[in-house]
């Protein structure tokens, strides 16, 4: 075989190595339809560019390549080639500090290194696209790394955290304006409608099980320890954080996302809003982004079941009207009442100023 086909051949050997954690050497010969030895030959040539390609013999055995002192060049075909360059994209604009300009110098070496044919596509996808973010809170990409190696590792982190709590109910007078008043089409996000009355750091230690990302803002799903109980934890309201050397036997959890979903959909809001909506849940879902409600299916065909949060009873009311389903509010009753004030007014609104002429 020429000097070129075997440069090829090693190559190729590196992408499959990438693809997944482990294979036999009988496998890599059968993809590359080439003889053991030959792949034993190859996993040496890697080893001598410095690719550590580890082998472990007997059943399971086989070959792993393993973390060197560089990134090895990434291999990647053409659909990985386009998903990767339009995640660049989008990442330009994410809410990690200092992973814009990383992710735009990225883009700009694969950009360079791109077969024409995929530039083209890429380039065309980027024309064709537009980005609309709202601001969002920049974390350090340091706390990122502490935080997911913690997860990983299954170490206990402490840190220092500002948490917000809220006055009673009954300690704001009954026509004070809500804490957050949203205007119509733009819903409140995430900490939003949160009082502004925040308590001074306190340290926390918890066990991490999944760092959590929605539009806006990153989230720490962990178990409390000194407080015997799941809890969820802005990374912007983290100091001084510090993985221990405690390692911790992982605990059954909830699932992360769904966790965080409704921490951040109700614990922030004075109220809670349940209502049954006839839709098929993907249809509401596509109207309710999931950091502002949770949709769920109902026991019974055609419905769903919406859970919102809200400081003001009125707003809850116009948004799940404008939704425009069927809808069976749950609770709590003074949405009800907020939902029959609207209805007056949009009929009386509808009316026009005829119905109050003389006749």
């Amino acid at each position: 075989m020429t000097v070129e086909g075997t440069t090829e051949r090693v190559l190729r050997l590196l992408a499959l190595l990438q693809r997944r954690p482990s294979w036999t050497a009988t496998e890599l010969a059968a993809e590359l339809r080439v003889t053991d030895r030959s792949i034993r030959r190859d996993v040496e040539r890697l080893r001598a560019l410095g690719y550590p390609v580890h082998a472990a013999a007997g059943v399971g055995g086989g070959y792993q390549l393993g973390a060197g002192t560089r990134l090895p060049p990434l291999l990647l075909d053409d659909e990985e080639a386009i998903a990767t360059a339009v995640s660049l994209r989008l990442a330009s604009g994410g809410t990690v500090a200092g992973a814009g300009e990383a992710a735009l110098r990225a883009l700009a070496k694969l950009d360079q290194v791109m077969p024409p044919r995929l530039r083209a596509e890429v380039r065309a996808v980027h024309g064709a696209m537009d980005t609309l973010v709202g601001p969002g809170i920049e974390i350090d990409p340091e706390l990122l790394v502490t935080l997911a190696r913690a997860c990983r590792d299954a170490v206990r982190v402490r840190f220092h955290y500002t948490a917000h709590y809220r006055e009673p109910r009954d300690a704001r007078p009954p026509d004070a304006e809500p804490r957050n008043n949203p205007q119509p089409g733009n819903p409140p996000q995430p900490g939003d409608a949160e009082p502004r009355n925040a308590q001074s750091p306190r340290e926390r230690t918890v066990e991490p099980v999944r760092l959590v990302a929605t539009a806006r803002r990153w989230y720490l799903m962990a178990w409390d320890v000194d407080r015997d109980d799941w809890r969820t934890f802005r990374l912007d309201r983290m100091r001084d954080v510090t993985a221990t050397t405690w390692r911790f036997r992982p605990r059954n959890h909830p699932d992360p996302a769904a966790y965080v979903q409704r921490s951040v959909t109700e614990s922030p809001y004075r109220h809670h809003a349940r209502v049954r909506l006839r839709a098929h849940p993907d249809q509401v879902r596509d109207r309710i982004p999931p950091q502002v409600g949770r949709v769920e299916d109902d026991a019974e065909d055609g419905w769903c079941l919406l859970t919102a949060g809200g400081d003001d009873l009125n707003w809850l009311a116009v948004h799940i009207a404008a939704l425009g389903f069927e809808t069976q509010i749950l609770d709590p009753p003074g949405l009800r009442e907020a939902a029959a004030r609207l209805a007056r007014n949009l009929t009386a609104a509808a009316a026009g100023p005829e119905a109050d002429a003389p006749h």
